[in-house]
C-alpha cells in the first residue's frame, strides 16, 4: 500500500504557505522613493513627517505614498523626476536636519511590510542602487600622520623630562605641512632632543638650528614617505569602507579604487539605510584627554586661547570646557566597539590594543579622582557660495561627548556612557569598523540603471519564461498526469527559492538567475529519474502503487550523490569567490536544498494523494 505519514502532508504544507507568504513582496514590483532620514539618528515624529510632505505638496511635487519605516520617512513617486526634485528641495531646505537617499521601495500591501516583509534585493546589474564616487584627501593623510607625530614628540618629550616651548608643523618645498618644528628653550640640550626623536622615528630626517627663540630641531617627510603614505591612506581608506558596509550589511556590495585617489562604492539595492554615505563617508574618530582643572575655563574664553599646554572645546550643549593637549590614547588604538546598557544609560564598551591599554593603564593610576573627557571629532565637506560661486570646505568638528571621574584603574576595557541609543549605535559602528587615514569626500553619487540595459533584461526574463513554459510542455506531454505534478513541484520549488533568497536577503544578480535556472533543471533531472524508475518498476510487472512507491526508493541514492557533488562545488565557489560568482554558489546551494524538499517530499504528498490510501488504480498517467 502506497502510504505517507500524516506529519509529512502537514510539514510540506506549512513548508510551502510559509514560503508562499515569504515570497508574496516579490510580486508587487517597486516605486521610485525617497528616504528622509534625521541627522541625529532619532525617529522622524509625526510633526516633521507632516512638515516634510506638506513643503513638498507646495512646491507641486506630488507622491503616491507615504511612511515612517523604521524611523526614516519613505516618499513613493510614480516617476524618477518627481523623486528627484523631492530629493533636491529636501537637500537645500532641511539640510540641518535631515539626510537623503534614492533607493527603490516596494508596492506591497502595508501589512506585509508591518511584519517586516520584504522582496529579495537586486543587484546593480537588475534594479541598480546606489553608487557613490569619493574622492580621498590625500594631502589630508599626511596631514593626520603628522598630527600622530606631534602628539607622540609631545609625549615622549614630558615621559623624558626633556623641556620644550611647543611642536609646530611646518612647510618646508611644499603647498601643505610636511613637517614638525620642536621649539626648545634657550640653552637646552638638543643632542639628547634629536636622539630622542631619531629612537622615536629612526627613519626620518632630523636637522636643527638656532633661532632668535631658542634651538630648533626640524623633522621633515621625504617624497617618497609622503607618497607611501598617501598610498596607505588609499588602502586602509577601502579597508574601512568595506568594513562599514558589512556593518550596515549591504549585499554583495563592490568597493574598489579607481585612479590615484578615487574609491567607488556600488551597493546594490540600497534600502532601509539613508543615512548609508553620511556613515560610509564620516571622518570620526575618539580621542581621551584630561580636564585641565588648573586653569579658569571663562578666563581663556575671554582671552580668546587657552593656557600653554591646553586647547578649548565645546560640549554637546554648547558649553566651553578646558583639556590638556596630550592625548592619553586616539580610537586608531581600539580593537573592538559595542553597544552596551549601562547605569547612565545606552553607551559604548571599549576594548583598546596593548599600546592602548598601557597609556590608559598609566593616565589612570597617576590621575585618580581627576575628570577625563572624551573627544568625539568629526570632519565633513560643505558646499558654500563665495564671491557668487559655489566653492567646498573642510569643517572639522570636535566636540566633548563625555567627561567622567577617574575613579579606579583601568587599562584596555571600559565603558563610554551619557550617549542616546542611536548614537552609542553609530559611535560603536564607526569605531568597529575602523577609522579612515585620510578624509574623503562625494564627488559623484546616482542611482546606477541595470549594467546590461533594461531591453537586455526584458529579453533575458522573456527567453527565461519561455523557456519554462516550453520546459512544462515537455513533462506534460511525455509524462501526462505525472508531468502536472513535475510542473507543479517545479512551480513550488521556484516559490521556495524566492522565499529563502528573501529571508536571507541575498541579492539577486544576473549570474543569481542562472543559479535559478539550473535550480529548475536539476529540480526536473530529480523528477525525471523518480518517473523512470517508476516506468520501469511498472514493466516489471509490479502494481502502480508499489511502482511509485519503488521509484522514489530506487531513484533516492542517484538524486542525493548529484546534488551532494554539485552542493560541494557550491560551497566551493562561495568560499573562493568574491561579488557575483558568491551570489550564484550561495543561490545555486539553497536551490540544491529546495529541489531535495520539492523533488522527494512535494512529489511523493501528492502522488500519494492521488493514488495511494485505499484506492487501487489499475494504471499509472505516466
Amino acid at each position: 500500500m502506497l502510504e505517507f505519514a500524516r506529519w509529512k502532508y502537514i510539514l510540506v504544507a506549512v513548508v510551502m504557505v510559509v514560503a508562499t507568504i515569504f515570497a508574496l513582496p516579490n510580486v508587487f514590483g517597486e516605486d521610485a522613493a525617497l528616504q528622509v532620514a534625521r541627522k541625529d539618528r532619532a525617529a522622524i515624529a509625526d510633526e516633521s513627517r507632516k512638515s516634510v510632505e506638506e513643503y513638498l505638496r507646495g512646491q507641486g511635487v506630488s507622491f503616491s505614498r507615504s511612511y515612517v519605516d523604521q524611523g526614516r520617512l519613505m516618499l513613493h513617486f510614480d516617476a524618477v523626476p518627481a523623486q528627484l526634485k523631492a530629493r533636491d528641495l529636501v537637500n537645500e531646505n532641511f539640510k540641518a536636519d535631515y539626510v537623503t537617499a534614492l533607493s527603490f521601495a516596494s508596492r506591497a500591501p502595508d501589512w506585509l511590510r508591518k511584519i517586516g516583509l520584504r522582496p529579495m534585493p537586486l543587484g546593480l546589474d537588475l534594479r541598480g542602487g546606489l553608487y557613490l564616487l569619493y574622492q580621498v584627501d590625500i594631502g589630508g593623510a599626511v596631514d593626520q600622520l603628522l598630527e600622530v607625530y606631534e602628539q607622540d614628540a609631545r609625549r615622549t618629550l614630558s615621559q623624558q623630562n626633556i623641556p620644550f616651548s611647543d611642536v609646530i608643523r611646518v612647510t618646508e618645498g611644499s603647498e601643505r605641512p610636511n613637517g614638525l618644528r620642536v621649539l626648545l628653550p634657550a640653552g637646552a640640550d638638543v643632542g639628547q632632543v634629536r636622539g630622542v626623536l631619531r629612537r622615536l622615528w629612526p627613519d626620518l630626517t632630523i636637522t636643527s638650528f638656532q633661532a632668535s627663540s631658542g634651538p630648533i630641531v626640524q623633522l621633515v617627510l621625504t617624497a617618497a614617505q609622503i607618497k607611501e603614505r598617501q598610498d596607505y591612506a588609499i588602502s586602509q581608506n577601502l579597508t574601512t569602507l568595506r568594513n562599514r558596509v558589512n556593518e550596515l550589511g549591504v549585499s554583495e556590495p563592490v568597493v574598489q579604487r579607481q585612479g590615484l585617489d578615487r574609491i567607488a562604492v556600488q551597493l546594490p539595492g540600497v534600502q532601509n539605510s539613508a543615512e548609508v554615505k553620511d556613515l560610509l563617508g564620516k571622518v570620526a574618530t575618539l580621542e581621551f584627554r584630561l580636564v585641565d582643572t588648573q586653569n579658569n575655563v571663562s578666563e581663556a574664553v575671554q582671552r580668546g586661547r587657552a593656557p600653554f599646554g591646553s586647547k578649548l572645546y565645546e560640549t554637546r550643549d554648547g558649553l566651553p570646557t578646558l583639556l590638556k593637549r596630550d592625548i592619553i590614547v586616539t580610537g586608531d588604538q581600539l580593537v573592538d566597539a559595542t553597544t552596551a546598557a549601562t547605569e547612565q544609560g545606552p553607551g559604548v564598551s571599549v576594548r583598546l590594543d596593548a599600546s592602548g591599554g598601557e597609556e590608559m593603564l598609566r593616565a589612570t593610576r597617576t590621575n585618580l579622582g581627576k575628570p577625563m573627557a572624551v573627544v568625539f571629532i568629526e570632519q565633513r565637506r560643505e558646499e558654500i557660495e563665495v564671491a557668487g560661486e559655489k566653492v567646498q570646505r573642510t569643517i572639522k568638528e570636535e566636540k566633548v561627548i563625555n567627561t567622567a571621574t577617574i575613579q579606579g584603574v583601568f587599562s584596555t576595557n571600559f565603558q563610554i556612557t551619557g550617549l542616546g541609543v542611536n548614537e552609542a549605535r553609530d559611535l560603536a559602528l564607526l569605531l568597529r569598523a575602523g577609522a579612515l587615514a585620510a578624509p574623503l569626500f562625494v564627488i559623484e553619487e546616482r542611482v546606477v540603471g541595470p549594467g546590461l540595459g533594461k531591453e537586455n533584461i526584458e529579453k533575458g526574463t522573456t527567453a527565461l519564461l519561455i523557456g519554462m513554459a516550453l520546459l512544462f510542455v515537455f513533462m506534460l506531454v511525455y509524462y501526462r498526469t505525472f508531468g502536472i505534478v513535475a510542473n507543479i513541484v517545479l512551480l513550488a520549488n521556484v516559490i521556495l527559492l524566492a522565499a529563502l533568497l528573501t529571508v536571507f536577503k541575498a541579492a539577486l544578480s544576473l549570474p543569481g538567475i542562472a543559479g535559478i535556472v539550473l535550480t529548475v533543471g536539476m529540480a526536473v533531472d530529480a523528477n525525471v529519474l523518480i518517473y523512470e524508475r517508476i516506468r520501469e518498476e511498472i514493466r516489471n510487472g509490479v502494481t502502480p502503487q508499489t511502482a511509485i512507491a519503488k521509484g522514489f526508493e530506487k531513484a533516492f541514492s542517484a538524486i542525493a550523490d548529484s546534488n551532494i557533488t554539485t552542493l560541494i562545488a557550491g560551497i566551493v565557489l562561495w568560499a573562493l569567490g568574491t561579488g557575483a560568482i558568491r551570489g550564484f554558489a550561495v543561490v545555486l546551494s539553497l536551490g540544491i536544498a529546495t529541489s531535495m524538499f520539492t523533488s522527494l517530499l512535494g512529489s511523493r504528498a501528492l502522488l500519494t494523494l492521488m493514488y495511494g490510501g485505499a484506492r487501487r488504480p489499475a494504471k499509472l498517467s505516466i
